[in-house]
């Protein structure tokens, strides 16, 4: 297991190592000592698995406000999709700014994703499936969303009229969200 921290501080990708022989490969998608020892170490306290059928297919940009704030720690098990996230940190120098992991089921690579960042991904092949563990539950009172086209974060999509839910396609402009509640206070 290979961790990489990206451009945005706390978020890191994380390659896996799977064993292969002619039967497939076994590999280790968790290791709590090597979480521990990068600093990466979460009780997580649910997994949720996403199924998507068409290519294009935005999820998200979804997050939870404090106390339900949310660490993720996102995989792609079928298929392939752009993963997304933005930080929306109170005192962050990188307040807004996003940034992007292929998540793929060739690529064997997870995505860890701190509290405080609006994720959501796009799906690059018709059928895809993303897991991901969360240290935290799920509390519909404190859910939100950013609006996946916002020209003021300026995400560079794969898909340019995607297959959205009607709620997010009702998300916060960033604009919106700072107005509204400046940051996300951790």
């Amino acid at each position: 297991m290979e961790i990489q921290e990206r451009k945005l501080a706390g978020v890191y990708e994380i390659t896996l190592s799977p064993i292969q022989d002619e039967r497939g490969f076994f590999m280790r998608t968790f290791d709590a000592g090597i979480f521990r020892e990068a600093g990466l170490e979460r009780a997580w306290l649910q997994e949720n698995h996403s199924r998507s059928e068409r290519k294009g297919t935005i999820r998200g940009l979804h997050f939870q406000f404090p106390p339900f704030a949310e660490t993720k720690l996102v995989r792609c098990i079928r298929g392939a999709v752009l993963d997304v996230f933005v930080d929306l940190r109170k005192d962050s120098p990188t307040f807004g700014k996003w940034d992007a992991v292929e998540l793929s089921e060739s690529n064997k690579k997870m995505v860890f994703i701190p509290r405080g960042f609006a994720h959501g991904f796009c799906t690059l092949t018709t059928e895809s499936e993303v897991l991901y563990k969360v240290d935290n539950v799920y509390n519909r009172a404190h859910e939100s969303g950013l609006l996946w086209s916002d020209p003021a974060i300026g995400i560079e999509w794969p898909a340019d009229d995607p297959i959205l839910s009607e709620k997010d396609q009702k998300n916060l402009t960033l604009q919106q969200f700072i107005q509204t509640h400046k940051a996300i206070a951790l």
